[in-house]
């Protein structure tokens, strides 16, 4: 009888001892844990890096201009080195149509993004905000054969004098082998056009 009271008092002791050990081992662990997660610090570039368009694509065109207009204050509004500008713009050509990405070769688009980037910060321009039309506004058509979806971006830039709107028209058209859509084009929206 004392050798079966003494067992389960070890037994006792021994759990205990165990519990406080795993106590401060799980402390321990996630005090690590919580410093490294403090010292990854994701960037608005790297998070546009990061993106997975060979997995995750945006579905609709809707989402697609989203996209877009991410790239587009990212690149405008953020402080990037030239590599940086170079590998965004590439991963923002991952939403284009074919005959779009070969309308010009990298070099020749990612010179005439710098260009256009330099104005920007020249004229001391923001996008302080970007949104597109509602879904109900998206168009959608045939033309020679694809899917053709119309619809506008729209940015609030401030500016020197104020904050001014911009609107640009995207043409996107369907993909036939993977069904995604892709920006076919894109203009400056004219006074004479309603974007809405």
């Amino acid at each position: 009888m004392k050798n079966v009271k003494g067992a389960k008092g070890l037994i006792i002791v021994l759990v205990l001892v165990l519990m406080v050990v795993g106590y401060f081992y799980y402390l321990s662990n996630r005090d690590y844990a919580d410093r490294h997660e403090e010292d990854v610090v994701i960037t608005p570039v790297k998070e546009l890096l990061l993106k997975d368009f060979s997995k995750n694509y945006p579905p609709t065109p809707k989402e697609v201009v989203k996209q877009y207009l991410e790239f587009t204050k990212v690149l405008h509004n953020e402080e990037l080195s030239d590599e940086e500008v170079e590998a965004v713009g590439l991963k923002l050509e991952e939403l284009f149509d074919d005959e779009l990405k070969n309308a010009k070769s990298d070099e020749e688009y990612i010179k005439d993004l710098k260009s256009e980037l330099t104005t920007f910060k020249d004229n001391d321009y923001s996008i302080v905000n970007m949104y597109t039309s509602s879904s109900t506004d998206v168009e959608e058509f045939n033309m020679d054969g694809y899917e053709v979806a119309r619809l506008y971006g729209t940015f609030n830039v401030r500016t020197k004098d104020g904050t001014k709107i911009l609107q640009e028209v995207f043409i996107l058209r369907k993909e036939q082998s993977t069904g995604h859509w892709k920006v076919y084009g894109f203009a400056p929206v004219t006074d004479d056009e309603s974007a809405e």
